[in-house]
């Protein structure tokens, strides 16, 4: 056999260090991105990610290291410059690098002159763009109109218009739906191919490492590791395991001595069983939980933030355990702490929310899910008094909506979506002007700010800037500020985005004990479809209506009984392989990486049918595996299905 093929460089990084106003952002990072492939930068916010791909792509100087860039080393501002007309970046935040006001068309040709591309090459890319990212028949739609998906399609277009050698995309999918997510990977994936081009991307999501070729974990501006996802899942290896019980905090309690990492979620407790087997791990559950009704429901292999998770614990000291809130008062007595009757919406002639019907008991923690746009924010303004319906009626902690806001108001704790807090005020000033707001007593305010510190792990914080915060804990005093007035109702609005995977568990942890030992009822939206199945119950919005409102384990069976399980194939082409599949009656393909995954009615025999298939279309199959259904294969589903049967207002309504 000969030598091993050496693999070419697009960017290589040695010993960086970038550092602001003293604080250290990136420590030391040293990568390597090969030609054509596409590379990953996983992390949460603050973890350096964005400051690494600037300085890469040549529009911030750095303290100290090395950085090639497509053979170029990047040591100077005049280096930088030759290097940029080869270099596509789309930074981080959704449109933020687009004009509100241009068209999708008027935007797409504003930056292919900026890049100086001719008016033949223009016209041909730009019919090509448009159909691949089904934006054609948007393309007079202002900017400011578009919904977050077609908003990084649009900038997708304009980052790659001039055809660069090198890709650098930061945060693409953030905020983005799943729907819209796979459809962004799909896109990139092929259009790289087509040119022959190299991509770096950064994400906070963990459940995307599968995409990339390689990747770096990254975390407070070290890398944690790095490699394929197998060769960095082989750094911790271990097995997930999932119980269902109706005991959970017996089951928690049972399983915390043995296993690191054990979480509820919704109506089962998910475990990552660190060194064993799945059926060792499965047996260990089973003797741990001895005497309790419990069922080891699946132990398989474990997801990469579990590695990620433990490789962050390793030497760090357990958090504590979150506190009881003091002098709870009694939540009403009521049926229902939430209820929506027939809410209806209107802004101008469009139909933001069209007759939505839920309701939330005491004590359960309702996930409203949907596309960007689908009406989940709306819901959530109108439900807390911030919008007044156009339609229906709703209750909230026993009082009607429309004529008891004020009432309504000292009952619920809400954190939206953008920033809530006070950034020129410290930890404990956000939460004294939070318990004044609500007209707590010095007492009261007093006992609830230290229970809120304590609640939050912001002890030795107190009088930092909330702007000066990490996301995790800045989204803890949040939580903390909302909860500062015991309230029977909380309503979350994607809490949690860009918060590290230690920070997100902790925060839903102190969720279940407000759900069940102070009977909270939690009203949460969320992107991250892991976050979904913590929910005891789901509400899936599409085009302003309610299509499902059901438990986690009832939508995916429901999907199981009529379109199958997943079967995941490892091959060698996987574009060629999911054209393939899309023309033999799999349409939902979907590319994770160097994988394809597809629902399968009859998995075991896919697993021997699909690889003779794809060997026609010349297309290897190293290996078909079958995998659980997750409730981003339910929600990817059902979102696809409505769309193909013209259910709703069309993408990006």
């Amino acid at each position: 056999m000969g030598a091993a093929a050496v693999v070419a460089e697009a960017v290589r990084v040695a010993g960086l260090e970038k550092s602001y106003r003293g604080r250290p952002a990136v420590r030391g990072i040293d990568l390597s991105v090969h030609e054509g492939e596409i590379y990953g930068l996983i992390g949460p916010d603050g973890a350096g990610k964005s400051t690494l791909l600037k300085a890469i792509a040549g529009v911030l100087r750095f303290d100290a290291g090395e950085i090639d860039v497509l053979g170029t080393r990047i040591d100077s501002d005049r280096a930088a410059e030759r290097i940029k007309p080869r270099i596509g970046f789309l930074p981080q935040g959704l449109g933020l690098s687009l004009y509100p006001e241009l068209s999708i068309e008027e935007n797409i040709d504003f930056f292919a002159r900026l890049r100086l591309v001719g008016k033949p090459e223009l016209a041909e890319r730009k019919e090509r763009l448009l159909a691949m990212t089904r934006l054609a028949a948007f393309r007079d739609r202002p900017m400011k109109h578009l919904s977050g998906g077609m908003k990084q399609k649009l900038g997708l277009i304009c980052t790659l218009i001039h055809e660069p050698e090198l890709v650098i995309l930061d945060e693409p999918t953030t905020g983005v739906d799943p729907v819209s997510r796979r459809d962004f990977w799909a896109i990139l994936s092929r259009l790289l191919r087509e040119r022959h081009a190299t991509a770096i991307v950064s994400t906070a999501y963990m459940d995307e490492a599968s995409r990339f070729h390689r990747l770096s974990l990254v975390y407070d501006g070290k890398e944690v590791a790095a490699g394929d996802p197998e060769r960095i899942r082989e750094k911790r290896p271990g097995s997930l395991v999932v119980i269902d019980t109706a005991r959970q905090a017996d089951a928690v309690a049972r399983l915390r001595p043995r296993f690191a990492q054990v979480d509820p979620q919704g109506a089962t407790v998910r475990l990552f069983a660190e060194g064993l087997l799945p059926a060792e791990a499965g047996a260990a559950v089973a003797a741990a939980l001895e005497g309790l009704p419990a069922t080891v429901a699946d132990a398989g292999e474990a997801d990469l933030e579990d590695v990620f998770v433990s490789l962050l614990r390793e030497g760090a000291p357990a958090p504590p355990a979150a506190p009881a809130p003091p002098h709870t008062p009694p939540a009403r007595e009521t049926r229902f702490a939430i209820e929506a009757i027939d809410l209806t919406r209107d802004f101008g002639g469009f139909r933001a929310v069209d007759h939505v019907s839920f309701s939330v008991p005491p004590g359960e923690i309702f996930g409203l899910l949907g596309a960007n746009g689908a009406g989940k924010t709306t819901v959530i303004k109108m439900l807390t008094g911030i919008l007044p319906p156009t339609g229906g009626r709703g209750q909230v902690a026993g009082h009607d909506m429309r004529h008891a806001a004020g009432a309504i108001k000292r009952r619920i704790g809400y954190v939206s979506q953008a920033f809530s807090l006070y950034q020129d005020l410290s930890v404990v000033e956000n939460l004294r002007l939070f318990a004044a707001i609500y007209g707590l007593s010095r007492a009261e305010a007093s006992d609830r700010e230290a229970w809120a510190l304590d609640l939050g792990g912001l002890r030795g914080h107190e009088r930092d800037l909330a702007g000066s915060l990490p996301m995790g804990l800045r989204q803890r005093l949040a939580l903390g500020c909302a909860l500062v007035h015991a309230p029977e109702v909380l309503f979350l609005d994607e809490p949690t985005s860009g918060v590290d995977p230690i920070g997100r568990r902790r925060f839903w942890e102190l969720l279940f004990r407000l759900s069940r030992e102070d009977r909270v009822a939690i009203l949460v939206t969320t992107h991250y479809m892991s976050e979904a199945e913590q929910c005891d119950r789901l509400a899936l919005l599409f085009a302003g209506r309610l299509v499902a409102d059901a438990t986690p384990k009832a939508l995916k069976r429901e999907v199981a009984e009529t379109e199958g399980l997943p079967v995941e194939m490892h091959v060698d082409r996987p574009l060629d392989a999911l054209e393939a599949l899309a023309a033999r009656g799999f349409p939902e393909a979907a590319l994770f990486g160097p994988h394809v995954r597809v629902l399968s009615k009859d998995p075991d025999g896919d697993m021997e049918r699909l690889p003779r298939l794809l060997a026609e279309a010349g297309v290897t199959v190293h290996l078909a595996e079958r995998r659980s259904l997750s409730m981003e294969d339910v929600f990817v589903h059902r979102v696809r299905a409505l769309e193909e049967t013209g259910g709703g207002r069309g993408e990006g309504a």
